[in-house]
């Protein structure tokens, strides 16, 4: 499925996540909810000079803010460059907003440089 396919989640679903996004996060959240509950996403992350390696991401779905989610991601279809991690499903739907707003930029789904940090364990 497209990110330009998403149907916004509904009020209810939009509720329990609003006071953890301000501004213009808040406009780009149904959307977000709405790719956090396919569970799944492929995309190519670009590589500067080179071409982008494609990857699936993947993770379990909740419905509270505050659980915990695990995410996974595998590089270019080989099970020796995958990587775990766990975070709070409103974080990991922070960063899928990044994701929406990436890809109207540039039509191109990747998730942002803050979140490939916390997923190699890179410390800012």
């Amino acid at each position: 499925m497209s990110i330009q396919q998403l149907q916004p989640a509904n009020q209810q679903e939009l509720r329990v996540y609003l006071p953890y996004f301000q501004g213009n996060k808040r406009n780009i959240l149904p959307l977000a909810i709405s790719l956090f509950k396919k569970g799944v996403m492929e995309g190519q992350r670009r590589i500067e000079g080179a071409d982008g390696i494609p990857f699936i991401a993947t993770w379990n779905i909740s419905t509270l803010p505050a659980d915990l989610i695990r995410c996974r991601l595998q590089f270019d279809n080989n099970a020796e460059l995958s990587y775990e991690l766990l975070m709070q499903s409103s974080e990991y739907i922070d960063h899928l907003i990044d994701v929406i707003l990436n890809f109207q930029r540039s039509r191109s789904t990747d998730f942002s440089k803050p979140f490939y940090r916390k997923l190699l364990r890179i410390e800012e």
